[in-house]
């Protein structure tokens, strides 16, 4: 796809800013890092040419002076909340990120349960990390949050919080997804810092909103799709605006909070370093657009990809009817819907006039493929196959797949497996393609172009199976579907 975003100046211009914000603190910085650390797919959708690892790039530059604090709103842990791009709880993808930060040299100190109210889910949870050697901390609601700043800056408020124990001068305060507590616990570590004797500082890495780009940009509009189940909502920031009369975005929770953290800068150095919201952040992704339009596009599709998420996750019932209804109002203010998405309208046409369902995939040339529901295949089995013969420049009434290699999979799940579906998972399709490969030149060749279909849109036309939707992840495909499942013939 059509790169509108310089991933090297980002680092060099990020880097260089983040090491000017730490030389403004003497003994110890809690650095809040918004959004995801490491497989920042969001940002990477919405800004191509964004790489979903670059944030963790940057900080192995600091990895001797860091160390690492995951956080988990004990909330979420009880309502199963899923990272909807990788398909796992929030649990789960603590456990993974402990793992990945490790493996990449960081030093994770600790995690943080938020909200703690000995939740069962919780407290299973932090006895499953103790048993693994993991310290783990808990931070408990604040009645009257976050306004009632005589009681949050006090014993009675951060000062019932548990204080991390931390080793080093950089403090990376990180979560699996937004909600979960990150700058409460930045500032109650503040709180305990101060009590102690240490002079802490404090600063915001949060890539989403952009601080200079409009109001109504659609890049900003997308983050706002993004977390329509928090009810977060992009304004100005009222602060810079009088401290400075120049216009800046920020997020409502940012804005609210804000009295709080200058309170207790104000107790912990006598006066406050920062006049706003905009001033504690140190996010540097607005220089670095190299074509706007490429990010307003890719982020009006990113919108359309939350839509159709929630219509999902309210068929499940778990997503509310205002989240839905908010992301139809973004859709609406950028004059878009769901057949803006062409892959979607490919493929809806196509179960329309076919009768079954269908997929679509938009390549990256805006060519459109489709693939339906067959005996032997499922819609995105066929879809996938139709476009590696696209890619690869072969005739579509070709063969790729031999007899051979579909009949001993079809009788495992029928006879061995007891499934009344004999349809091919697109896992499945793979692994019979890449047999065919090794006799079939033709399939060889539709096999080689497999990494062509990365950052590519598909979408289909009925419910997935999780078991496709991880496949198609893993091709690195940008999936959407509807929410109604296919019924078997």
């Amino acid at each position: 796809m059509k790169k509108g975003f310089d991933n090297q100046k980002y680092l060099h211009m990020q880097s260089e800013r983040i090491r000017e914000r730490i030389a403004c603190f003497d003994n110890k910085l809690y650095l809040e890092f918004g959004g995801k650390l490491f497989d920042d797919f969001h940002a990477s959708r919405v800004l191509p040419g964004f790489e979903p690892s670059s944030k963790l790039q940057m900080l192995l530059q600091l990895a001797d002076q860091a160390e690492v604090i995951i956080v988990i709103n004990a909330e979420d842990i009880e309502k199963n909340k899923v990272r909807a791009d990788l398909g796992i709880t929030y649990d789960l993808d603590v456990l993974r990120l402990i793992d990945v930060y490790r493996s990449k040299g960081l030093y994770v100190g600790s995690v943080v349960l938020t909200r703690y109210q000995d939740q069962a889910g919780a407290r299973a949870f932090r006895q499953k990390l103790a048993g693994q050697g993991i310290p783990v901390y808990c931070h408990y609601k604040i009645e009257g949050y976050p306004k009632n700043i005589p009681l949050i800056v006090s014993d009675d408020g951060y000062g019932k919080n548990d204080y991390i124990e931390t080793t080093r001068p950089l403090v990376i305060v990180t979560a699996p997804g937004p909600g979960s507590g990150k700058m409460a616990t930045c500032l109650s570590q503040l709180y305990h810092e101060h009590k102690r004797g240490v002079r802490a500082g404090y600063a915001k890495f949060e890539t989403f909103p952009i601080w200079n780009l409009p109001l109504e940009h659609p890049v900003n509009l997308a983050y706002e799709a993004a977390t329509a189940d928090l009810n977060d909502v992009n304004m100005i920031d009222s602060f810079h605006l009088s401290a400075y009369g120049i216009p800046t975005v920020n997020y409502n929770r940012d804005i609210e909070i804000f009295p709080v953290l200058n309170e207790m800068f104000r107790q912990i150095f006598g006066e406050s370093p920062y006049k706003s919201p905009t001033d504690m952040g140190v996010n540097m992704a607005g220089y670095c657009i190299t074509d706007d339009e490429v990010c307003r596009e890719a982020s009006r599709q990113e919108i359309i990809r939350r839509y159709y998420e929630s219509l999902v996750r309210r068929a499940d019932q778990d997503a509310t009817e205002d989240e839905l209804f908010k992301i139809e109002f973004l859709m609406r203010q950028l004059g878009i819907t769901p057949a803006t998405r062409p892959c979607a309208a490919a493929a809806n046409a196509a179960a329309k006039r076919r009768g079954v369902s269908c997929a679509a995939i938009e390549l990256d040339d805006s060519r459109i493929v489709t693939g339906k529901t067959s005996d032997l295949l499922g819609p995105c089995s066929a879809v996938i196959l139709n476009a590696l013969k696209e890619l690869a420049g072969i005739d579509h009434e070709l063969q790729l797949i031999s007899p051979s290699a579909l009949a001993p999979i079809q009788k495992l799940k029928t006879q061995c497996f007891g499934s009344r579906n004999p349809r091919l998972h697109t896992d499945e399709t793979l692994i019979a393609l890449s047999i065919s490969a090794s006799e079939n030149p033709v399939a060889q060749k539709a096999f080689d172009s497999m990494s062509k279909l990365r950052g590519c849109q598909l979408h289909c036309s009925s419910r997935l199976s999780n078991v496709d939707l991880a496949t198609l992840r893993k091709l690195g495909l940008q999936v959407t579907m509807d929410p109604l499942r296919e019924h078997l013939s």
